[in-house]
């Protein structure tokens, strides 16, 4: 996809309305470029074009400052480096394979530094790709848009178990943990109301149960989006169940949108946010957002999007928030190396005083 109209409507709607602004005044910047747009999408205008407005204001005024853009946005708490999530297997609408499930990530969690966590990410990844050409050729090692390989596989546990094999050659047992984003939207099937992976159709209890076992044979530590969007009263059974062993978050439930997190809230479905921030719009909306979560008690998880630049204003905002965790893609291809690089300069910024959350809800 092109950014011409983005690009023309940065230029010939929003241009106009900002000059002479007070690029510090971020709540009035935000404000104004929503009432531009009008729509409760953000479809006139688009989020993109507001977006890169809406951070260009921070990062003018934190250069105008002096400081560093984590530093301006989250203050003097702010330094605390993310766990990264790293995308390394891909299925789904993701991937030419039979994998359902469209994620399958390592999370170098039990680590006391973001570059310590990091290296082991890196070498488990190339680790992964030594061992899917040799199990499957060299053409299972082709990256995807994330950085992540698509190997000829159709169960679940075939990639579970080829992950936890390369996480043993580098070394990591009990150190570099697992994660999925099922996605569940892609493998619901509407007309029969039914769930099918791995070749079998389950229903919503049936697909707990799958997830369970899962659970108690991997070190997951983390399931994002394991119900279909609409199915609130699964992901709320799910998240009593098992919601203080493992991390359940929720991206095509809440799509950044305090409203939708709002349910989930109520409902007790899920337990951490996925935060796309061109997904919202504007920068108070996605500050907004992470506030409303943290505040119920829910973790966030700072997020890329499939369709990447090198941009790396998401790395910022992880330490800004304290978040604790970033999903970015696997450690290849420039547009998500550029976040790691970029939190691997904030960790040596902030020297002595940059913290790691070694430990993950539930390890």
């Amino acid at each position: 996809k092109g950014v011409l109209r983005a690009v023309r409507n940065v230029n010939e709607v929003i241009r106009p309305a900002l000059l002479g602004k007070d690029a510090s005044n971020q709540f009035l910047i935000d404000k104004i470029l929503l009432e531009l747009d009008g729509t409760p999408n953000k479809s006139r205008i688009g989020a993109n074009a507001i977006l890169g407005v809406s951070v260009s204001a921070a990062k003018a005024t934190a250069n105008q400052l002096g400081i560093p853009l984590y530093r301006y946005l989250g203050g003097v708490r702010a330094g605390m480096l993310p766990v990264p999530f790293m995308n390394v297997i891909n299925g789904g609408v993701h991937a030419g394979n039979d994998l359902k499930v469209q994620e399958f990530m390592i999370v170098p969690a039990a680590f006391k530094t973001f570059k310590e966590a990091l290296f082991a990410g890196v070498q488990v990844y190339m680790d992964l790709r030594n061992l899917l050409r040799s199990k499957y050729g060299r053409a299972s090692t082709n990256v995807g848009d994330e950085g992540g390989f698509a190997p000829p596989m159709s169960r679940t546990r075939e990639a579970l178990d080829v992950l936890l094999e390369a996480i043993s050659i580098a070394g990591y047992e009990g150190e570099v943990f697992l994660a999925l984003d099922c996605a569940a939207n892609e493998f619901y099937d509407k007309e029969r109301g039914k769930y099918i992976i791995d070749g079998v159709e389950r229903n919503s209890g049936e697909l707990i149960d799958f997830y369970k076992d899962l659970i108690s044979v991997y070190p997951i530590v983390s399931i994002e989006d394991p119900f279909h969007e609409g199915d609130w009263e699964s992901l709320a059974e799910f998240t009593r169940e098992m919601g203080k062993r493992i991390q359940i978050v929720g991206d095509d439930f809440f799509v950044s949108n305090p409203e939708f997190l709002r349910k989930g809230i109520e409902l007790g479905a899920a337990n951490a946010l996925l935060l796309k921030v061109n997904q919202i719009g504007t920068l108070t909306e996605a500050l907004e957002a992470a506030d409303l979560a943290m505040k119920s008690g829910y973790s966030v998880m700072v997020s890329h999007r499939s369709g990447e630049t090198t941009d790396s204003f998401i790395a910022d905002l992880a330490v800004a928030l304290n978040s604790g965790q970033i999903k970015t893609g696997a450690p290849a291809r420039g547009e998500r190396v550029a976040k790691y690089n970029r939190l691997l300069e904030i960790e040596e910024e902030l020297g002595p005083t940059a913290r790691f959350p070694s430990l993950l809800r539930g390890i």
